[in-house]
């Protein structure tokens, strides 16, 4: 009988281990399901260029996936239950209409991600745009385009995604008045060099920073921070952060305060050895034991890893250990600036950084790079084994101890 393998999500993370496992298994031993809400990749690494304008070269995947032996189920994750070991996906019908399935796994790879994160702030739900989805930022994109000249667009964040789409929006449309609100300094977790250069590009680009300026309200038109200022906004741009899919909090996983499933360095459930957990849906440490934080950096490796852990728990091999790290930070400044801010394994910058146009030139070489990755997995070198066991946890190891 077939190992029945479940990959929920097909993201970076999700998409890219499942190729990887159909390299590292024999194909008569496993069947591999990877379920996803839309039928082709969506980069979300590339959202701020889409809501600016840009268009993005579509992704199928049935055409990526044809010839790996992976299964497709297009449908929405709707429930999940780690103790019977099965899933629910909520998929359309011939006459168009949804209909749940129930699908039973016997690994289950854990990769439905994240989204926006509203964090609570009264307005944001109903007068902000997001762009951590891809409806969302196409709906940003039809309301960018009817914005006259002068018009006021406020992204809130000073994060990696906020800078991204900030810079990406104030280069494609000049003639907007585009502003930054950020709880905290204008780039003040990085290098000496990578915060100047920054800040020079937010001048050339005539892009206003509000720094320590917390949003405390959303309403049409203008946002409001902590010490009472209100800022004109036509549009209010949200990215404070993401958060994770609920429906591991609802199971019998054992989780994070943030609804993470919590996992070893294998990328595997501490509570069920049969899950595995990647990218924004985990919560990993990392190097100095800090948490990984969500992004693609630490997601792909982590999907390498828990594949690999897979491949070799089902054929008796040796379960690798290689620890995610981090080398960089890439940040897109519009399409022709960037900035890489060289980092600690534990993602503190370090004094290096490169900057301008060959910094956006490394950017677009690393988003390329990680979509030709999953768009290719036949391409990774295979290494199929045979299923020769399944995982046996002795009662009260940990789990981490079964090869």
């Amino acid at each position: 009988m077939q190992h029945r393998i479940v990959v929920l999500g097909a993201g970076y993370t999700g998409a890219t281990a499942a190729g990887r496992l159909a390299r590292r298994l024999h194909r008569d031993d496993v069947a591999i399901t990877l379920v996803n809400a839309e039928p082709d990749f969506v980069e979300r690494v590339r959202m701020h260029q889409l809501a600016a304008g840009q268009d993005l070269a579509p992704r199928p995947f049935d055409e990526m996936f044809e010839g790996t032996g992976v299964a497709l189920k297009q449908g929405k994750v709707t429930a999940f239950d780690a103790d019977r070991k099965t899933v629910t996906v909520a998929a359309l019908d011939a006459t168009g209409e949804a209909k749940g399935e129930e699908l039973e796994y016997d690994t289950l790879l854990y990769a439905l991600g994240s989204g926006w994160n509203d964090q609570g702030v009264p307005g944001t739900a109903e007068h902000a745009h997001e762009i951590a989805s891809r409806p969302g930022a196409l709906r940003l994109r039809e309301r960018l385009a009817v914005l006259a000249a002068g018009e006021s667009v406020v992204v809130v964040g000073g994060g990696l995604t906020g800078i991204e789409a900030a810079t990406e929006i104030a280069e494609a449309r000049p003639d907007l008045a585009v502003a930054l609100a950020a709880r905290g300094g204008l780039g003040d977790w990085l290098s000496d060099k990578g915060a100047g250069h920054l800040r020079r590009v937010f001048g050339r680009l005539g892009i206003t920073v509000h720094e320590h300026a917390a949003v405390t309200a959303v309403e049409a038109g203008r946002i409001t921070t902590g010490d009472g200022t209100d800022i004109p906004a036509a549009v209010t741009v949200w990215t404070t952060g993401f958060a994770v899919h609920p429906i591991a909090q609802a199971t019998s996983l054992e989780v994070s305060g943030t609804g993470q499933i919590v996992v070893d360095r294998t990328m595997r459930s501490v509570s069920h050895p049969d899950v595995y957990a990647v990218g924004d849906a985990a919560l990993a440490m990392g190097p100095g034991d800090k948490p990984l934080r969500m992004s693609c950096a630490s997601g792909v490796p982590g999907a390498w890893q828990a594949a690999d852990a897979i491949a070799a728990r089902l054929t008796g091999g040796k379960v690798p250990n290689v620890p995610v790290r981090y080398f960089n930070q890439c940040i897109s400044l519009g399409r022709k600036d960037g900035l890489i801010q060289y980092v600690t394994a534990d993602d503190r910058a370090k004094s290096a950084a490169l900057t301008g146009r060959l910094a956006a030139l490394y950017k677009e070489i690393i988003c390329k790079g990680a979509a030709w990755g999953v768009a290719h997995p036949l391409l990774v070198p295979a290494r199929r084994r045979r299923v020769v066991q399944e995982t046996v946890v002795p009662e009260g190891a940990p789990v981490g101890a079964a090869a």
